[in-house]
């Protein structure tokens, strides 16, 4: 009898173990970017220690969730592939942005680094998506990973304009993360919308505008137009999204299943 428990020990353990060999190195590399960029911000803006703290945070979180999100696909390991090379290239200029973001509260970086980086992150969000298509690698997790990204990128943004228009600014990058909290309570959200122009160009038209406006190009009363402009042409987006879902109310969702994008998804 003891050695039949032995042996069903012995089976249990090789399930254990291969979590742990699912680690994967995407992650690692991309804080060891994030830390490079970091420091190199350091450098050449003077990065204080809000911005450091934010920098670092946004860090750990970011190797959390994308290293849990890998994870998952054990025992089949999801390939990374070039185009989410790209996008983990996005997600440590986002880091960057953010960690300036932080830093305006307390000081003034240079604007031409953030707008600098900025710039960089979206036109690469051009590029992640045709990369996939080329190569054959569009996944369900690559395109999650890619709005992921997009949507924390438009809300550092909202929060940098917010401190010199106003508060009302936020709800642009807020917006997206309210519609997922509303999807929790009301399940029918999470059903899959259509493939639609319209909305990739109000997404990339809130990242135009609100780079603009923290650049300074604009004065400031046709700053204020640009900003409010985009800001109803994303509530009409949204609007035109949910009238689209109530509509069709696809059957069988739960409010904890959350639909897989794809790259039109935003």
């Amino acid at each position: 009898m003891s050695e039949a428990r032995s042996e069903a020990r012995l089976e249990v353990r090789p399930e254990v173990r291969p979590e742990v060999r699912s680690l994967r190195l995407e992650p690692a590399l991309g804080v060891a970017a994030q830390i490079g960029l970091l420091l190199l911000l350091g450098t050449v803006t003077g990065l204080g220690p809000v911005g450091w703290l934010t920098g670092l945070a946004f860090t750990v979180a970011t190797w959390a969730v994308l290293s849990r999100a890998l994870c998952r696909s054990w025992p089949r390991p999801t390939p990374f592939g070039p185009a989410n090379a790209v996008t983990l290239a996005r997600t440590t200029l986002v880091g960057g942005v953010t960690a300036l973001v932080a830093e305006l509260f307390v000081s003034r970086p240079p604007v031409v680094v953030l707008v600098a980086l900025t710039t960089v992150a979206l036109v690469l969000d051009a590029v992640d998506g045709r990369v996939a298509r080329r190569t054959g690698t569009a996944s369900p997790f690559g395109a999650r990973f890619d709005m992921e990204v997009d949507a924390f990128l438009i809300l550092a943004l909202s929060v940098c304009v917010a401190l010199s228009m106003g508060a009302w600014v936020l709800a642009i990058g807020a917006m997206r993360y309210v519609f997922v909290a509303a999807a929790r309570v009301l399940p029918w959200l999470n059903g899959p919308l259509p493939p639609s122009l319209a909305r990739k160009t109000v997404a990339a038209v809130q990242g135009v505008v609100l780079l603009v406006a923290a650049a300074g190009i604009l004065p400031p009363v046709p700053a204020y137009g640009a900003v409010a402009a985009a800001l109803a042409l994303l509530v009409w987006s949204f609007a035109r999204d949910v009238r689209w879902l109530w509509r069709v109310k696809v059957p069988g969702r739960t409010a904890g299943v959350v639909q897989e994008p794809t790259r039109e998804s935003v």
